[in-house]
This record gives structure tokens, C-alpha cells and sequence, in this order.
């Protein structure tokens, strides 16, 4: 058996916020304007894997209005959605992350937020996918304003 699920999350950027993208910080001028780390990128991919599951998505899970998840880590809750997989029987088959951000560049970053993600995941780095993309300088993401990321994941059961 096998279940698929998609996850989409965007997030602003402000000016002297950490940016954290894949579990991995990135340097920049800009970060994320968010409740917990603002890890655009682990949002998406905790929401695809959630949808697969049919458990709706991690504003549910970890509301922004409770202080428990203030400032946390997304790799925190990557791991507790992953728990939430395996305590249902599903392992990741793989995971495919689009990261659409205008600047800085994440080609030097890629490698490092697969191992991350995977290592959280519990999967090999070969089933996990991350890329990423300009929208040249259209839209929000092109003016800089924030960051959009898209998430597909494969689970297959145990």
C-alpha cells in the first residue's frame, strides 16, 4: 500500500530574522517571519506527510496561538509528525521539495538540507528530493517579500 500527499506552505521575510530552510540555517539578511523557526520548507513537508495520513495539516497540530511551539525548532515537529507515520505503519518512500525564493542562492545549501531532512525522516538522503527556483522576479517571491515551497511525499506501509 502506498499513500501520497502534498503540502504548501509561505512564509514573509523580514529583515535580522534567522532564515532556516531543510533544517539547515542559511545565511542572509533576511528570515522568517514566523511563530516557530519559520522553516518554510519542513512546514510543507510535515503538511504533505500529514495529508497522506488524512491528519489534516501542522496548523492543527501545533497551533501559532499555543507558546508550547513559540520559536521551535521545525525539525522538532518533523519528528513528531514522523512518530505520527510510524505509530499508523507508513515509512517515507520519498520526498520531493520545491523551494521557490529569490535570493540568497541555495545551490551550496542543497546537499546539507537533504541530509538533515533525511536524517529527521529516518530515510536515505537518495529519497529525498529538494530543489530550487527563482520565480524571476515575479511576484512576491520575486519582490523579496517571502518564500513559497511545495511538498509531495510517497508513504508506503510497512
Amino acid at each position: 500500500m502506498v499513500r501520497i500527499g502534498n503540502g504548501y506552505d509561505v512564509h514573509a521575510l523580514a529583515p535580522g530574522l534567522p532564515m532556516w530552510l531543510g533544517g539547515v540555517r542559511i545565511p542572509s539578511q533576511n528570515g522568517f517571519v514566523a511563530h516557530s523557526d519559520g522553516d518554510v520548507a519542513i512546514h510543507a513537508l510535515c503538511d504533505a506527510i500529514l495529508g497522506a495520513l488524512a491528519l489534516g495539516d501542522i496548523g492543527h497540530l501545533f497551533p501559532d496561538n499555543d507558546d508550547r511551539w513559540k520559536g521551535v525548532d521545525s525539525k522538532i515537529l518533523l519528528g513528531k509528525v514522523m512518530e505520527l507515520a510510524r505509530e499508523r505503519g507508513w515509512e517515507i518512500g520519498n520526498a520531493d521539495i520545491t523551494i521557490a525564493l529569490q535570493r540568497p542562492k541555495l545551490a551550496p545549501h542543497i546537499h546539507s538540507m537533504r541530509e538533515t531532512l533525511a536524517r529527521v525522516m529516518g530515510t536515505e538522503v537518495e529519497a529525498v528530493s529538494v530543489k530550487a527556483t527563482t520565480t524571476e522576479r515575479l511576484g512576491f517571491v520575486g519582490r523579496e517579500e517571502g518564500c513559497e515551497v511545495w511538498a509531495t511525499v510517497l508513504l508506503v506501509k510497512r
